[in-house]
C-alpha cells in the first residue's frame, strides 16, 4: 500500500484539477445556480464541482479492488452504488429531475451498499443500518449543502475520523474522500467559485454512510460513530421535523436550517469555521474514546447531541434582520 502522505496528495491534487476543469465545463454549458429567495448566494455560480470528489473516490476504489482482491467484490458493489448516486446527481445538475426518480436510484444504491456490507460478513442489523444511513445521508448532505465550504469541510472531518478507526482497505477510501474534499475546498471556500451540486452532496452522503456502517465494531461503538455527523444530522433532522409539523412542503428548497439562519446573521465563513470546530471536537471524542464502554460512549454522544440541539433551537429563535450572502 502507498504511504499516507502520497495518497492524500495524489487525491487532493486530482480533485483540485478536476474541480478546475469542471468549473470551465459548467461555465461553457451554462450550469449556473441563480440567486433567489431560496438560495444563500447572490451571484450566479457554476455547479457540479462535486463530481471531482466522486471521481477520485471511484478511482481509489478501482485501485484498492485491484490491490486487495479479497475485498474486490465488496468494493465493487460499494463503488457501483456511488456511481449510481453520482450519476443521477450529475444528471439533475444538468436538468432538474423528479424527486421520486432520484429517490428510487438512491434506494437502489443503498441496496448495493447493503450487499457490500453483507459481503464483509457484518451482522444483519449492521447491514440494515448501512442501508438506512445511505438513504438518509444522501439527502441530508443535499439539504445541508447551502453555504460556502460547509458540506465539503464536514465530510472531510468525518472521513478523517473514520479513517483512523477503520481497517484497510476501507481506511484508504476514507482518506481518499478526505483528500478529495480538501482538493475541492479552495474553489468553494471562503469564496465559492463553483458549487458542489447534487453530484457531490449525494456522493458524500453515500460514502460516509458506508464508512459509518463499516466502522461499527459492535453495539457499543454505535453512539461514537455518529459523533462526526452530529451537527449535520441534528440540523437536518430537527428542521425537517419542524417543517413537517408546520405542514410545509418539506421537499422543496428553503433557507430555514440553523446554519442558514446563522449565515444570514454572521456570514458564510464564520459559520463554516464554527461548524468545523464543533465537528473536529466531536470527531476527536470518537477517536479518543473508541475503546471505551458502551455507557461512556452513550453519555458522551448524548451530551454532544444535546449541545447541538441547543444550538439549533437558539438559531431558530433568533431573528435574522440582515442578510450576508456569498459573493
Amino acid at each position: 500500500m502507498p504511504g499516507l502522505l502520497p495518497w492524500l496528495l495524489l487525491h487532493a491534487g486530482a480533485a483540485a484539477a478536476l474541480t478546475w476543469g469542471t468549473r470551465r465545463y459548467a461555465l461553457w454549458r451554462g450550469l449556473l445556480d441563480a440567486p433567489g429567495q431560496r438560495r444563500s448566494h447572490r451571484v450566479p455560480t457554476p455547479r457540479g464541482g462535486g463530481i471531482a470528489i466522486a471521481a477520485v473516490v471511484l478511482l481509489a476504489c478501482a485501485w484498492l479492488a485491484w490491490r486487495a482482491p479479497t475485498h474486490a467484490r465488496s468494493i465493487g458493489l460499494f463503488a457501483g452504488g456511488l456511481l449510481m448516486v453520482a450519476a443521477i446527481g450529475w444528471m439533475d445538475d444538468h436538468r432538474p429531475l423528479p424527486a421520486a426518480r432520484r429517490f428510487v436510484v438512491h434506494l437502489l444504491a443503498a441496496s448495493l451498499l447493503a450487499g457490500a456490507l453483507a459481503m464483509q460478513a457484518l451482522p444483519w442489523w449492521q447491514v440494515v443500518l448501512g442501508w438506512l444511513f445511505a438513504v438518509c445521508l444522501v439527502n441530508i448532505w443535499n439539504f445541508m449543502d447551502g453555504i460556502n465550504g460547509l458540506a465539503a469541510s464536514q465530510a472531510a472531518i468525518a472521513a478523517a475520523g473514520y479513517a483512523l478507526v477503520l481497517p484497510a482497505p476501507w481506511a484508504w477510501i476514507a482518506w481518499a474522500l478526505c483528500a478529495g474534499c480538501l482538493g475541492f475546498l479552495p474553489m468553494n471556500f471562503p469564496r465559492a467559485r463553483i458549487f458542489m451540486g447534487d453530484v457531490g452532496s449525494g456522493a458524500l452522503g453515500y460514502v460516509l454512510a458506508g464508512l459509518i456502517a463499516l466502522s461499527i465494531t459492535g453495539v457499543e461503538a454505535l453512539p461514537l460513530t455518529l459523533l462526526p455527523i452530529c451537527a449535520f444530522s441534528i440540523d437536518a433532522g430537527f428542521t425537517l421535523l419542524r417543517r413537517v409539523l408546520c405542514q410545509e412542503a418539506w421537499w422543496q428548497p428553503h433557507t430555514t436550517h440553523a446554519y442558514q439562519r446563522a449565515a444570514r446573521r454572521h456570514g458564510h465563513t464564520p459559520v463554516t469555521v464554527l461548524c468545523a470546530l464543533f465537528s473536529i471536537a466531536a470527531t476527536i471524542s470518537m477517536v479518543t474514546l473508541w475503546q471505551t464502554t458502551f455507557m461512556v460512549a452513550l453519555m458522551v454522544a448524548l451530551g454532544v447531541c444535546v449541545l447541538a440541539s441547543w444550538i439549533w433551537s437558539r438559531q431558530q429563535r433568533l431573528e435574522t434582520p440582515g442578510i450576508r450572502n456569498a459573493e
